[in-house]
């Protein structure tokens, strides 16, 4: 038998930034301490065979991947993706046998899935000893995700777990892929709650996007517009939206140099009014992580909450001062 193969993926929690990655803007996620691990053999079966703790039917993937889509059961998909892309590069995968466990919550908005995609793919690089950067890890994952799950998401989860640093945030442009780590001060601690679960296939998410590709067809790139562009918008929606977008990456870049400067008050304030954005402006929030939102505020020491993630559910993120 073939040495043990153990990879370990993190979840990430956004801390400002969302419905910003794809279009290429800002985005201030963090990796978690949380993961889902890979645990298997590799052979010469050419037959992926994976069972999962937190799902109840297994899956066998034969290779080569014709279509992802017919992989059942539906989890399945997501490592279906990556081999297909890993395939679509000529790359000769040889068959796996393992196990997969994850302390990430899945359907909380803390990317359960792009960990599986990462761990995935940084099991075939293993046993195929193929030369990629983390760059292009992470872009590969991305189209494996969009393969999966049909939902045009952004950079953001793959790129932070592909490079994220433990107790780190991971300021990303997601049109240059330019990445700049910052310390989280140890004055403050981040906190997260799991509210209510979600799913982004067959949610608003591709509308928002859909809405975005309208804007700038009119006004252009929305990482490059600014707050004047909105009066080219005639459609009271679109306006609402862009003006999402464009003040969400002011904040993004507001909150990093608050950070930096040890402003905790400012940078509290930056991610309740980037929740206030989402919920108004895209909405993208509902009452239950409104609430949420509230009472988390509502307690001694925090400084700032908001809802993390693609929306509609999911988890809150918020900041506090120690002790």
């Amino acid at each position: 038998m073939t040495a043990t193969i153990h990879v370990s993926a993190p979840g990430r929690v956004n801390l400002i930034g969302d419905h910003t990655d794809y279009t290429g803007g800002l985005v201030m996620p963090m990796t978690l301490n949380a993961h889902t691990t890979v645990t298997g053999h590799a052979n010469t079966s050419r037959v992926w065979n994976l069972v999962s703790h937190d799902e109840a039917e297994p899956i066998s993937i034969a290779l080569p991947i014709i279509d992802p889509h017919l992989v059942y059961p539906s989890w399945g998909r997501y490592v279906a993706g990556v081999l297909f892309e890993f395939n679509k590069l000529g790359c000769e995968i040889p068959g796996f046998t393992g196990e997969i466990d994850t302390t990430i919550p899945i359907g909380s908005g803390l990317s359960s899935s792009a960990a599986l995609e990462i761990a995935i793919a940084r099991i075939v690089i293993s046993i195929t000893e193929i030369a990629m950067s983390e760059t292009d890890l992470a872009l590969l994952c991305q189209r494996a995700e969009h393969i999966a799950s049909g939902v045009p998401c952004g950079i953001m989860d793959q790129l932070c777990i592909a490079v994220g640093q433990t107790n780190t945030g991971t300021l990303i442009d997601c049109h240059t892929l330019d990445v700049q780590h910052i310390a989280m001060p140890e004055e403050i601690k981040v906190v997260t709650r799991f509210i209510s679960q979600r799913t982004l296939a067959g949610s608003e998410y591709s509308d928002r996007v859909i809405d975005c590709h309208a804007i700038e067809a009119i006004i252009g790139p929305l990482r490059l517009a600014t707050m004047n562009d909105l009066s080219n918008l005639n459609d009271d929606r679109l306006v609402r939206r862009a003006r999402h977008v464009i003040s969400e990456n002011q904040r993004v870049r507001d909150f990093a140099h608050a950070l930096t400067n040890k402003d905790f008050v400012e940078a509290g304030r930056l991610m309740t009014e980037s929740h206030a954005s989402l919920a108004n402006d895209y909405e993208t929030s509902n009452s239950t992580m409104d609430h949420a939102v509230k009472t988390m505020m509502s307690e001694p020491g925090f400084l700032g909450a908001r809802m993390t993630g693609g929306g509609f559910g999911g988890c809150i993120v918020g900041t506090r001062h120690r002790g």
